[in-house]
């Protein structure tokens, strides 16, 4: 073993310096110190942990939620010459024999664990007898009530300070905001340990919003030019997961779908695959990336609206990790946002329905937003920046700004008029000059606030309160369920000592008129035309024995009712039919479409 840490970074893993805050996060731990790091995935927090367990005597465990997670970091480690091994549910019987032989036997510089199997009684016990270098608790999010990726068997973890009170603890996680830090810390017993917070910027990833129109459309216009570059595309649902996989690969995409759902066997061979770049695009639920090492992704794709701005910062990430250019695009739809309530409202969990239900809010706020999103994605775990960050769709192509001094000035007293006790749905009303009975009981319709705002819609003052929220001069207190209160920025604007913009709110699209003509996006087509088609479609996968969407997408088909194409080189042009579909499908959509046009 290398005589120092540099030493070790340079001959065993071939870097030539550290990052920054890592030789110090690992000299602590080798001094015996406690640590909590939150690093942005990409940042190197394998080594702050790795390498001191290589310069402390005995063995170090790692807790890891991933048995994916464990083989990709056991074989990285392995190929630079570093004995380290997993104990988890993947081995055979002979095999985790093998595993605890060469523990016992003082042969492994590293074990890996899930946090399950580590707080068995009988494992505990093993340790015991074992020199113990560190725990690392890697994705220590997962302990936390306000983590995003909350795990019930992550929560004995607590217990192993009081168990091993002499064997130093990091705690490791890339996303976490002020509530979830808290909560590890505490939930660890390691409020003494020190805490290592890098920025959360990633400068190289650029953040774009789409409204949600013809979802598979916007994907594929977004994969054009792309073909050679390796990307993911997460949906909610596996459903939804199998159906973009297969629309994927039918218009020519080298891409595959990985969830939860699939034999372990296909999992491990979808992702093996992309590692090896066989595989340019994974379709996935967010069962797929968590400690992923691939560092060439140069795309994620959010095809569906995620659960909560945690998860959407840690999978986005994914991009880039190189320090190269990348793309982050989100689909956002209304629709996204009554499923996802609809999911949280399931939940029989009072407390931790009104933690997600506060998430989700500041993801939709995120997505809705006017103003940079790399300021709103960075402040909501409390990072200010003093700049737009250039390098998103807003800031590269700026909406038409607003002067709302005085609006904004309206908001930030009625939150004070209110008592700084209540969240934006009521200060809205009383802004407006609602009658609603909680709001006439509280006598609310007698502050100089009430109704002063009954010019402006509902949708302008929640953008205009989620911007002063964004922007620092309010602040939304998770802890008391969402209330408003305001920040010392607040006074000097509204003492009318400063003036504040905001970007003109975007207009939304009107809902579809019934009728035998819809919409679809900016696309008119036929309704009836478009159910001749979908009969066609089903017929032909029934005797295909697939499934309908596999032979075209409802988006190509309306695209088909719309223009009406009288020809093959027409209906080439229609988004979704490549030539192998215009080969064997062709003939018969045309004459669907030919008898509609000479009957219509």
């Amino acid at each position: 073993m290398s005589n120092t840490p540099l030493a070790t970074l340079r001959n065993i893993f071939g870097y030539e310096s550290f990052r920054p805050q890592q030789q110090e996060i690992i000299q602590g731990l080798i001094r015996g110190e406690d640590a909590f790091v939150l690093m942005p995935t990409g940042g190197g927090k394998s080594f702050c942990y790795q390498i001191p367990a290589l310069h402390r005597p005995g063995v170090g465990i790692v807790v890891s939620p991933l048995i994916s997670l464990m083989k990709d970091q056991v074989d990285a480690l392995t190929a630079c010459g570093v004995r380290a091994a997993y104990y988890n549910s993947s081995l055979k019987g002979s095999e985790a024999k093998q595993v605890l032989a060469r523990l016992h036997g003082g042969e492994l510089d590293l074990l890996y664990v899930a946090p399950e199997r580590l707080m068995h009684d009988d494992f505990i016990e093993r340790l015991r007898g074992i020199p113990l270098a560190l725990f690392a608790i890697d994705e220590a999010h997962c302990i936390s009530q306000w983590g995003h990726d909350f795990r019930p068997e992550y929560c004995q973890l607590g217990r192993l300070r009081q168990l091993f009170p002499e064997i130093p603890i990091i705690a490791l996680t890339a996303t976490a905001e002020p509530h979830t830090r808290r909560d590890i810390l505490e939930r660890l017993h390691l409020q003494d340990a020190k805490c290592y917070l890098s920025s959360f910027d990633r400068p190289n990833i650029r953040y774009t919003v789409l409204e949600k129109q013809k979802p598979f459309a916007q994907l594929t216009s977004f994969l054009e030019g792309r073909s050679s570059e390796a990307g993911i595309v997460y949906c909610l649902s596996r459903k939804k997961v199998e159906k973009v996989a297969a629309q994927l690969t039918e218009e020519g995409f080298i891409a595959a779908a990985y969830h939860a759902g699939l034999p372990p066997t296909r999992r491990q061979e979808v992702q093996d695959r992309f590692l090896r770049d066989d595989i340019r695009i994974i379709v996935a639920t967010v069962a797929f990336g968590m400690g992923i090492d691939k560092s060439n992704i140069r795309f994620v794709v959010h095809y569906d609206l995620p659960k909560n701005i945690e998860g959407y910062y840690q999978e986005t990430g994914r991009a880039g990790r190189d320090g190269l250019a990348a793309e982050a695009l989100l689909l956002f739809s209304f629709g996204d946002v009554a499923l996802a309530r609809g999911l949280i409202e399931q939940s029989n969990n009072l407390e931790q329905k009104r933690i997600e239900q506060h998430k989700l809010n500041a993801m939709i706020g995120f997505a809705e937003a006017l103003g940079c999103r790399r300021r709103i994605l960075l402040g909501y775990f409390g990072e200010n920046m003093a700049e737009d960050c250039g390098n998103c769709d807003i800031c590269l192509n700026p909406p038409e700004l607003l002067d709302v001094t005085e609006d904004a000035r309206k908001a930030l007293s009625c939150v004070y008029r209110v008592g700084q006790r209540f969240g934006m749905g009521h200060v809205i009303d009383v802004l407006r000059g609602s009658k609603s009975e909680r709001l006439l009981r509280l006598r609310h319709d007698q502050l100089s606030t009430y109704s002063i705002g009954a010019d402006r819609s509902q949708q302008y003052w929640g953008s205009l309160l989620r911007h002063l929220v964004h922007r620092g001069f309010l602040q939304q207190d998770v802890s008391s369920y969402s209330v408003l209160k305001l920040n010392d920025a607040a006074w000097p604007l509204l003492r009318g000592e400063q003036q504040l913009s905001m970007a003109r709110p975007r207009v939304r699209t009107a809902p579809q008129a019934k009728g035998s003509r819809r919409k679809a996006g900016s696309l008119e087509y036929d309704q009836d035309l478009f159910d001749e088609l979908r009969a066609l479609r089903k017929q032909l996968a029934d005797a295909a024995g697939v499934p309908p969407f596999v032979i075209f997408a409802d988006a190509t088909l309306a695209e088909m009712a719309a223009n009406l194409p009288a020809n093959t080189m027409a209906l080439m042009r229609v988004h979704g039919v490549g030539m192998h579909k215009l080969e064997r499908y062709g003939a018969d959509f045309l004459e669907v479409i030919r008898r509609f046009r000479n009957t219509g």
